[in-house]
């Protein structure tokens, strides 16, 4: 029996996580995702899939994150029946972060239909809420570290990645007479010093690797992240405006939280109000303490498990579209976190159209910025924007707080694989711009002596034969 791997995204880019292994006639998909950032990449999200989805058996989804997740209303769409499998916390994050990426596609058109700048004369959701709702049925939770049989020919272990809630590394074991054989997806490989998340849990056996990139090429140290925070917010203060934080919902937000409430405590910066103001991440917060087990932070159990660190007198929720509008008003210091992270999308974009004309608001972007998305311009320099169909001056403060990603960067990624005990017989580097998977390719290379790959877009490579 043969095994083939075959990339479906993750290739020469950061999003679209899908690989396809082949074993037996049996077809598995390890995550989802849908593609963000430059043009080209986000139209691969409107064609089929390069297969014939409804010969997918079964999807594995290493984590919620939509550059993970979301192609599956397209996927169910085209016609896939089969399970899709995830731990318990992953499952919960779908359901909420699935049905806000729909609203917000669904909102999105029918805003670009009332403004008239779609070029199309009926702008369409990519996917709807009714795609997303189909999703459901076909999705299984299951416990991390525990096996779980897929059939005599093969088996999976979830393993804590670190990361955001539910985030796992997939063992993908095939058992023939030979022995078995361990196919690794790192997943996205969290932070050893993270002030929420578990550190991530190391693998002794890969046979196949398939690892992230996403810092491959860097470092990224945390150390400083409390003084830099601390220096821009103040900085900010003298200026009698907001400081806006693209964040995502899941993970992002509630770090944010923890050090800007740390800061306040230390009295390193002043009281300020701090505006959620993104739906997602306030259901994303909730589902904290329905996890005690996936995190560091103390749940107290009294009348309906809480965690006090999020029930701040100075921290508000925007629950409503009013609410979120109302900001729009305010013009004193406060801080305000809304989604998306790179501002592809979400409630971010009012407060981009509103306030970056603004010279005494301050954005803070506070994690990576992928190529091609309105963060990485920003950050870069760029004098304008596009939002809503027009471009947008910027005169408001941008800054960057490095260290707060939820990346493992090249140190740690390094420290991740030296756990592994055995020489693995290929190692494929993934999900990282070009620059940054050829670089890291070569350091794992230099630094083990391990065969490495950097593949490309629909590369399909053998992985065993006649097992």
């Amino acid at each position: 029996m043969d095994v083939t791997l075959k990339f479906l995204g993750a290739a020469g880019t950061v999003t679209g996580s899908r690989y396809l292994i082949s074993l037996g006639g049996k077809k598995i998909l390890i995550d989802c995702g849908l593609f963000q950032g430059l043009k080209e990449l986000r139209l691969r999200n409107w064609q089929p899939m390069p297969i014939d989805a409804a010969s997918i058996d079964l999807v594995i989804i290493s984590h919620a994150h939509i550059d993970h997740t979301g192609y599956l209303p397209r996927l169910v769409k085209e016609g896939f029946k089969g399970k899709i499998l995830c731990t318990h916390a992953t499952s919960d994050l779908m359901h909420i972060m699935l049905k806000d990426a729909a609203r917000l596609q669904e909102e999105e058109a029918e805003f670009a239909f009332k403004k008239g700048y779609s070029r199309h004369s009926k702008p369409e959701p990519l996917f709807t809420l009714e795609d997303a709702e189909s999703v459901f049925p076909l999705v299984h939770g299951h416990p991390m570290g525990k096996s779980i049989p897929i059939d005599a020919m093969c088996s999976i272990r979830f393993i804590n990645a670190g990361h955001i809630l539910g985030a796992s590394t997939i063992d993908l074991t095939m058992h023939s007479s030979e022995g078995d054989k361990h196919v690794v997806f790192s997943g996205d490989i969290g932070r050893y010093d993270d002030p929420i998340m578990y550190a991530p849990e190391s693998v002794k056996q890969a046979d196949i690797l398939v690892v992230e990139s996403t810092y491959g090429d860097r470092r990224n140290p945390s150390q400083n992240v409390e003084d830099d925070l601390a220096k821009i917010i103040n900085d900010s203060f003298k200026l009698s405006g907001p400081i806006v934080i693209p964040a995502f919902a899941v993970g992002r937000t509630q770090s944010l939280i923890f050090y800007i409430q740390k800061l306040i405590d230390q009295k390193k910066i002043p009281p300020l109000s701090i505006y959620i103001d993104s739906p997602m991440a306030i259901s994303v917060t909730n589902l904290y303490e329905q996890h005690p087990d996936n995190h560091t932070i103390e749940v107290i159990h009294d009348q309906g498990d809480r965690i006090s660190l999020f029930d701040a007198s100075n921290i508000h929720y925007c629950n409503s579209s009013e609410s979120s509008r109302a900001l729009n008003d305010i013009r004193r210091p406060c801080i305000i976190i809304s989604a998306s992270g790179m501002a592809t999308g979400g409630r971010i974009l009012h407060h981009l159209f509103h306030r970056l004309p603004d010279p005494s608001t301050t954005f803070l972007f506070a994690g990576y910025q992928a190529a091609g998305t309105r963060g990485r311009d920003l950050i870069e320099g760029k004098e304008s924007i596009k939002v809503f169909g027009q471009f947008v001056t910027v005169r408001a403060r941008i800054k960057v707080v490095n260290g707060l990603s939820a990346h493992a960067d090249q140190p740690e990624l390094i420290t991740w694989l030296r756990a592994i005990q055995n020489k693995p017989k290929k190692v494929f580097v993934t999900h990282g711009e070009p620059e940054a998977s050829k670089a890291f390719s070569e350091t794992i290379k230099t630094t083990f002596g391990w065969q490495t790959f950097v593949p490309e877009y629909l590369e399909t490579f053998s992985l065993f034969e006649g097992i």
